[in-house]
């Protein structure tokens, strides 16, 4: 597997994140034997909620809820986050830990695929998050993009490695090759793409975790 980043700069990352509350904390022992963003990525959410004064946030996504717990703590009061899982006990796993955290009021609790629960929930959204099927990211984008507010962000996990992703094939093709690839390949690369040549988004790999595509709505 391709490593992002060599074991002293992933040092150096997590030195530098602060200690997150006892909720994180445990959420972070469940996750042990489940893939989430990780602790670097997951303040770095919350900054991005925080730079742009975030006040709705759509998930495609959410496992038990720890990319969300980031994204709540950054939330007025008033907010919102859409939460989507196709899971229905990680769902209530993820409204016990955002209770726990006394988030839950901000949080509505979606269960089903979040390609169609999005086209149930209107606009703006200034934080977006794409965390489910890489197959389905492309149509996660198509569904969400106009639905981003001018100014706001919409984040893609896994935009360099993981599970079945081959990142070889992904740098291959995005660099103009025509590599063999297999379907989450395949919907990383088309997603990519898209990101990268849409006119109204701004787009920046970032080599954090897993590696995390940021698009900035212009």
């Amino acid at each position: 597997m391709t490593e992002i980043l060599p074991d002293e700069t992933k040092r150096f990352v997590r030195a530098a994140v602060a200690e997150p509350d006892e909720t994180l904390q445990a959420m972070e022992e469940r996750g042990e034997d489940f893939p989430t963003v990780g602790r670097e990525v997951g303040q770095f959410l919350r900054l991005l909620a925080y730079a742009v004064d975030a006040e709705r946030i759509f998930e495609f996504g959410s496992g038990f809820g720890y990319s969300a717990y980031w994204f709540a703590e950054a939330l007025p009061e008033d907010g919102e986050i859409v939460l989507t899982e196709y899971d229905a006990d990680e769902l209530d796993e993820a409204r016990e830990y955002l209770e726990a955290g006394g988030f839950a009021d901000r949080a509505t609790f979606e269960n089903g695929d979040a390609n169609e629960i999005v086209d149930h929930h209107d606009g703006p959204f200034d934080v977006v998050l794409i965390d489910h099927n890489k197959d389905g990211y492309p149509e996660a984008w198509e569904s969400i993009r106009e639905k981003v507010a001018p100014g706001g962000v919409v984040i893609a996990d896994n935009a360099m490695v993981a599970g079945r992703q081959d990142f070889d094939a992904i740098l291959d093709a995005i660099e103009g090759g025509n590599p063999e690839m297999n379907e989450n390949t395949r919907g990383i690369v088309e997603y990519l793409l898209a990101v990268r040549d849409d006119p109204d988004f701004e787009t920046s790999a970032i080599p954090l975790g897993e590696g995390i595509a940021v698009s900035y709505r212009r």
